[in-house]
């Protein structure tokens, strides 16, 4: 199961493109950029690496249809995503605060999925106790007419507590293309990154690299990915398995938090502040559904 999860992100990685990269003095630029930046220092850089910027639009001016055709993905998600960071990041005037922004935005258009994956969550818990006795019920039957009659009342189960199986996947269909969007959006605009977001935080630059200039205050991302991750998952679980599939789902989400704790030190602080906002949004509205549950429990009781 887990080759398979791994597998597919690869699998979406590779189909979504790749992007040229370059060092200057440590730093990663991105060469094909969708808009020139606004330093003059980075655009001489560009011109020193003999990458050809004449023809690409300031920030300013960038439009979502482009002059040339880059193919379905960067049409339909990339430009659209890196056109609202541009343009509400200049509204507000801070392109950090527009990450959030468009990261908030983006969570209550997908209210209608994201609300129906954590109800599902909620109605596992109910059932959890008679499918964990239904798991003890059929445990040592192999019989092929035993195991068309688990299933059977496992369907009748679903049905008392009105769970889809399918609708706990929704969400992930959504979110996993959605964080790549935002990686190329936020990386191949230019602008995103010559700001410091609060002060203190270069968006371009990754804990990883920040922690070994000596400044340790970007371990504060670090921390904040591992925690809104770790909770957000464990809010969020809407898979309906039990017995031994749980245990296996529950090792998956544990190899997935520490390979998300591994990659937080590389991520750029622009990319760092989607991945929180976008956690902590799933955190609280599954902890609304909760609280809506709990007071209708005690209204019937």
């Amino acid at each position: 199961m887990i080759k398979k999860i791994i597998t597919s992100l690869i699998v979406l990685f590779v189909l979504t493109g790749c992007m040229q990269t370059f060092t200057h003095d440590n730093i990663r630029y991105y060469e094909n950029i969708l808009c020139l930046p606004e330093d003059k220092e980075a655009i001489q850089i560009y011109r020193n690496e003999e990458i050809d910027i004449s023809n690409i639009p300031k920030c300013s001016d960038f439009q979502v249809i482009e002059d040339e055709y880059e193919g379905v993905w960067s049409t339909l998600f990339v430009r659209p995503l890196a056109w609202l960071l541009i343009n509400i990041g200049g509204q507000v005037g801070s392109y950090g605060l527009g990450i959030i922004l468009v990261t908030l935005l983006l969570r209550i258009l997908m209210i209608p999925v994201t609300a129906r994956t954590a109800q599902q969550s909620e109605n596992m818990k109910e059932a959890k106790p008679e499918l964990e006795e239904l798991e003890k019920k059929y445990k040592d039957n192999k019989d092929r007419d035993d195991l068309m009659k688990k299933g059977q009342e496992q369907m009748l189960i679903y049905k008392k507590y009105n769970i889809k199986p399918l609708a706990g996947c929704l969400f992930a269909l959504f979110q996993i293309p959605l964080f790549f969007a935002f990686f190329q959006a936020i990386n191949r605009v230019p602008v995103l990154f010559e700001e410091n977001f609060l002060g203190i935080f270069v968006l371009r630059n990754s804990p990883f690299e920040a922690i070994r200039a000596g400044e340790i205050h970007y371990l504060i991302f670090v921390v904040l990915i591992i925690v809104t991750t770790h909770y957000s998952f464990k809010l969020n679980q809407a898979s309906p398995n039990v017995g031994d599939q749980a245990i296996q789902m529950q090792k998956i989400m544990k190899v997935m938090i520490v390979f998300i704790s591994f990659i937080s030190f590389t991520l750029s602080v622009g990319i760092g502040l989607y991945w929180i906002f976008n956690s902590a949004f799933t955190i609280l509205q599954n902890v609304i559904i909760m609280k809506k549950r709990a007071r209708k429990e005690l209204k019937n009781a």
